[in-house]
């Protein structure tokens, strides 16, 4: 038997009595992120012997959404899930067969819940979609909605701007005459921009750094917080942090060459100062900040063509 023939899709749905809101919890889109799959089974747990009782709507949980990258323990199979997530007739990596089972899945629920965590070291925050707009690239009614249940996941920083910025960083490779797909708008499509597409609300938690032990914590909490503010169970709605932070990402930069390093080992959401050194490039050219912010997923094994680190501004929206 090769790998592949081991590996299988699971979901595990609950319904209560009464109508309701339809939830999916996700976890381990990413491979080496599970800390969301040890929050959803013991959720599912909690669910099963009778200690949470769901009396409303529907819930389905995916402990472990890209079982060839968890079986590996790294963070993808042959390809980034979240990225270019989108039904194929002709599938050909394992990400493709994944969403073929997990896009249909998605469809049938109102609400997302995609439990990660990142590379290095940082405080968890929860990755925000667009403001309501009618545009062409992500339009979106519902932002008060998913605002609302941002500030009730109990992480008190709040990130925007991811799809408007793959988008710019989109552009600069095409000028750049780069024809890899990570040059298509597409590709920056993944769990959450899929389901708003679909008329949903998604959030993407980043519950800390990969093996913080406290990170399946975040998760559990999230998943608590997040049946109670949609009333499926018969528990106090949480109360919306207060004492928030909220940044907007604005620029993507790329590894352009696998000798290319940081200056020194970055976390999200250090600030940087503009004209501050970030990273050399192969060549020795300096990577500078433009301007006075914040570093955000600095990830020093990014593959060359794909991203290296985001850059982030102060934002007023939550």
């Amino acid at each position: 038997m090769n790998e592949l023939e081991s590996l299988y899709f699971q979901s595990v749905s609950f319904t209560g009595m009464a109508p309701g809101a339809r939830l999916i919890v996700l976890g381990a889109v990413h491979g080496n992120e599970t800390c969301g799959t040890q929050a959803i089974r013991r959720v599912i747990g909690e669910i099963e012997s009778g200690q949470l009782a769901l009396h409303a709507g529907s819930v389905t949980f995916v402990p472990i959404t890209n079982p060839l990258a968890y079986m590996r323990q790294q963070r993808m199979g042959d390809r980034n899930l979240n990225r270019n997530l989108v039904p194929t007739d002709e599938p050909v990596e394992f990400e493709d067969r994944i969403a073929n089972w997990l896009c249909p899945l998605l469809a049938q629920h109102d609400a997302l819940l995609d439990l990660h965590s990142f590379h290095t070291a940082g405080q968890p925050f929860v990755m925000l979609g667009p403001e309501d707009n009618a545009g062409t690239l992500e339009p979106f009614a519902r932002s008060a909605e998913e605002t609302a249940l941002a500030l009730r996941l109990g992480v008190h920083r709040f990130v925007d701007g991811w799809l408007d910025t793959y988008a710019a960083g989109v552009a600069r490779r095409l000028a750049a005459g780069v024809s890899a797909r990570e040059a298509d708008v597409h590709y920056g499509v993944g769990t959450t921009e899929f389901m708003r597409a679909q008329g949903g609300i998604a959030l993407t938690l980043e519950c800390g750094q990969h093996d913080d032990p406290a990170a399946p914590d975040v998760a559990y909490r999230a998943i608590h917080n997040t049946l109670a503010h949609l009333q499926l169970v018969s528990a106090p709605a949480p109360v919306a942090v207060s004492d928030t932070e909220a940044l907007r990402l604005y620029a993507v930069i790329d590894r352009v060459h696998a000798d290319d390093q940081f200056a020194r080992a970055w976390s999200s959401f250090d600030p940087v100062h503009a004209g501050e050194v970030i990273g050399v490039r192969q060549n020795g050219a300096p990577v500078t900040a433009d301007r006075d912010g914040y570093i955000v997923f600095p990830n020093p094994r990014a593959l060359p063509g794909q991203e290296w680190f985001y850059l982030a501004r102060p934002s007023d929206r939550v």
